[in-house]
């Protein structure tokens, strides 16, 4: 049963400081999903060589409950699945609606080794499509820490459970096997260069009582966190991002990762408006800021910055947010550059 809002706010668990950097942590969403496919091994190695801190895996399991790196269970419209399977298309419900495609839990880990990954934005170049393979977690972490070895410093990953209550329900939990992994790697430590982030609550709580590392609770613009549907209280946006909801965030998880618009909102043109306040009562509450999601391109840049990405980079980092995720990491590390 969920769990409410005081019942969270009272539960007494050792949740570490985290130890923020001077200049906001560069997490590379999906790799540096800006210029290769999502997702894949060359789009993280390729954010590391930009000069990324993190690079970002979602998780979602296959049928014989091995984690790999995509977005959704659905892969359709990331891999060549549907030429490839053609009489494995469905139409399912995941968290409460009805998705139409391909799902990662219909496949074994042999067959999803016979796909190939495909870019999914349409106004971003194809020209890798079909180049590059699917990877596991397992695979993510070990060439994390062999790029780590490789530039001198640690380059660590940020791993997200993608509908953890979905693949509870057909008994493929992603908790155990996500820290199955940690430990093969001796990254389930404290001191470990890792977070996992998750828009859910409850997977992150049990998760608390499994691994000491860093744990991030992240916050869409609106809805609310699928596993407190119905509830009477932490359930919106708005309860978890009150000053009441913060502090119980707090005593499960280091940080928070809102949307950026809960940081800087913008009118219906995209224009900006005032900053607001999150920022600050998050770190009252003992609580680091990860924003998401900034790019690049054209059609999801801000027009206040009149074209120019990095001004959107410093003025986060003006905020004080103590990291973004980004499409482009290269394009964050030359905008915080001395």
């Amino acid at each position: 049963m969920p769990i409410s809002l005081p019942a969270v706010a009272s539960l007494v668990l050792a949740v570490a400081p985290v130890v923020t950097a001077a200049l906001p942590l560069v997490i590379a969403h999906r790799g540096a999903s800006g210029h290769r496919p999502e997702h894949t091994l060359e789009a993280y190695r390729l954010a590391s060589e930009m000069g990324a801190d993190y690079i970002e895996p979602d998780l979602v399991s296959t049928r014989d409950g091995v984690l790999i790196a995509r977005h959704e269970n659905e892969i359709g419209e990331t891999t060549d699945v549907a030429e490839r399977f053609p009489g494995r298309r469905r139409t399912l419900q995941v968290d409460g609606r009805a998705v139409t495609g391909w799902f990662t839990e219909d496949f074994t880990l042999a067959e999803i080794r016979t796909l190939r990954a495909r870019e999914r934005l349409p106004f971003r170049s194809k020209e890798y499509d079909g180049q590059f393979g699917i990877p596991t977690f397992d695979e993510v972490v070990a060439l994390a820490q062999q790029l780590g070895m490789e530039r001198g410093r640690p380059l660590g990953v940020y791993p997200e459970t993608k509908h953890p209550s979905h693949f509870r329900g057909i008994g493929l939990p992603l908790e155990g096997p996500l820290v199955e992994v940690l430990e093969r790697r001796d990254w389930n430590r404290k001191d470990a260069p890792v977070f996992i982030q998750s828009f859910e609550t409850g997977n992150l709580r049990e998760l608390r009582t499994r691994t000491p590392v860093n744990l991030v609770q992240l916050i869409d613009a609106r809805g609310g966190p699928f596993d407190r549907r119905g509830e009477a209280t932490f359930s919106t946006v708005a309860d978890l991002i009150s000053d009441a909801g913060l502090r119980a965030i707090a005593s499960y998880a280091n940080g928070i990762g809102p949307h950026k618009a809960l940081v800087l909102p913008a009118d219906g043109s995209g224009r900006l408006l005032e900053p607001t306040d999150l920022v600050a009562r998050a770190h009252a509450a003992g609580l680091i800021v990860h924003v998401w999601t900034l790019r690049s391109d054209e059609t999801l840049l801000s027009p206040t910055y009149d074209g120019d990405p990095a001004v959107e980079y410093r003025q986060f980092r003006d905020l004080g947010v103590d990291g973004f995720f980004t499409d482009f990491p290269d394009a964050a590390v030359a905008a915080l550059a001395p």
